[in-house]
C-alpha cells in the first residue's frame, strides 16, 4: 500500500489569503496528498506569507521553527506576498526549501520533485508585471463561512503600500465563475459568504483580461444576491470613493447582504490623506458614513486607521 504524502498549511495576514490558501490546499488533495493540521507531522508545509505588517513578516521564522519541530526532515515552501517581495529573504531562512512568487504559487506541486531537503531555499518568482492574469479562489471546510476570491491586485498607489508590488494590476474574476464558485460554496452547506480581494470595488477591471470595466461591483453584488441557499453575504474591506450610494441602498433592502460594511479610513486629515495619495477626503468618507446610517441607522462600520504617517503632526492628529 502506497504511503499518501501528508501536507500541511498555515496561513498568514488577510482573507484574501485564507482563499487562496483553502485553494492551493485542494490542489494538493487533487493530486493524492492527505491533508493534516500544521501541528501534526506533515512531509510538506506551505506557509502563505503576508506583507502588510512588520509583525507577520517576524513570525514567519517562528512558524518554519513549528515546522521543523514537528518534522525536522519535512519539506518548507513559502508562498504569498512576502514571498514575491522578498523571495530572498525568505530562502535564506534556515529550514526553507521553496519559495514561489505571486503567478507561481498556484502550481506549487509542479515545483515538487522528491520532497528532499535543499542545501538552500530554490526561489521561483516572477517580475510583479507579470502577474496580470486572475486565478479564482474560495475557501470551504475550513470555517464556517466562506471567503470567496473575486479580485486581485491593485492599481492604487499609496504612498504606503506594498500590496501592488507583490498582487500586481488590479484584475477580476469573470462575473459567471464567481457565481459558480458561490453555488459550489452553497453546495456545502454554508450558509455565509465573505466577499474578499485587494481592492475588490474596483471589481469588473480586467474581467476579461482587458483594462475596462465589464462588470461593476453593483452588477457582483445584484447577481450574488439572487444565489440559492446562501443567507448572509458580507462585503468585506472596500475604498469609501468605490462605494457607491447604490451599492448602499441595495444593501439596505437585500435579503442576503447584511448591514457591514468595513471602510478604511487612514487618516482623517486631508493633507495627510494627499500625502498618502489616497484617492478622497475626509469629507467623503463622512457622506458616505452618513448614508448608510441614513438607510441603515444600525449598521455596523469598521474603519483602519494609520498613526504615525511621516510628516504626521499632533495638529494633524
Amino acid at each position: 500500500m502506497n504511503h499518501r504524502k501528508k501536507v500541511a498549511f498555515y496561513t498568514l495576514g488577510c482573507k484574501l489569503n485564507f482563499s487562496e490558501t483553502s485553494t492551493i490546499a485542494r490542489n494538493f488533495t487533487d493530486e493524492g496528498f492527505e491533508r493534516v493540521e500544521f501541528e501534526e507531522k506533515a512531509d510538506i508545509y506551505v506557509i502563505n506569507t503576508c506583507s502588510v505588517t512588520e509583525n507577520a513578516d517576524k513570525r514567519f521564522k517562528t512558524i518554519v521553527k513549528k515546522a521543523q519541530q514537528s518534522n525536522p526532515e519535512a519539506f518548507i515552501a513559502a508562498v504569498g506576498c512576502y514571498a514575491q517581495l522578498k523571495p530572498e529573504e525568505l530562502a535564506d531562512v534556515n529550514g526553507v526549501d521553496l519559495v514561489l512568487g505571486a503567478t507561481e504559487k498556484f502550481k506549487i506541486t509542479d515545483y515538487l520533485n522528491d520532497l528532499s531537503k535543499n542545501e538552500f531555499g530554490e526561489v521561483h518568482s516572477c517580475e510583479i508585471q507579470e502577474a496580470d492574469f486572475y486565478v479564482g479562489a474560495y475557501s470551504i471546510g475550513d470555517r464556517t463561512r466562506a471567503f470567496l476570491k473575486v479580485q486581485d491586485g491593485c492599481d492604487y498607489k499609496c504612498t504606503y503600500c506594498t500590496i501592488p508590488l507583490a498582487r500586481g494590476i488590479s484584475r477580476s474574476d469573470a462575473l459567471e465563475n464567481v457565481l459558480e464558485n458561490a453555488k459550489e460554496i452553497s453546495e456545502q452547506g454554508i450558509k455565509e459568504i465573505v466577499l474578499t480581494g485587494v481592492n475588490i470595488g474596483d471589481y469588473g477591471k480586467g474581467e476579461f483580461g482587458n483594462k475596462r470595466h465589464e462588470h461593476t461591483f453593483l452588477d457582483l453584488v445584484k447577481a450574488l444576491d439572487e444565489v440559492e441557499g446562501i443567507e448572509r453575504l458580507r462585503i468585506s474591506s472596500i475604498e469609501p470613493n468605490l462605494l457607491k450610494n447604490e451599492t448602499i441602498d441595495f444593501v439596505s433592502k437585500s435579503n442576503t447582504f447584511v448591514p457591514h460594511f468595513h471602510i478604511p479610513l487612514q487618516s482623517g486629515s486631508n493633507e495627510i490623506l494627499k500625502n498618502m495619495k489616497r484617492r478622497y477626503m475626509r469629507e467623503l468618507y463622512v457622506d458616505r458614513v452618513n448614508k448608510i446610517k441614513e438607510v441603515m441607522p444600525h449598521a455596523c462600520i469598521g474603519v483602519d486607521v494609520i498613526v504615525g504617517f511621516p510628516g504626521e503632526t499632533e495638529d494633524h492628529f
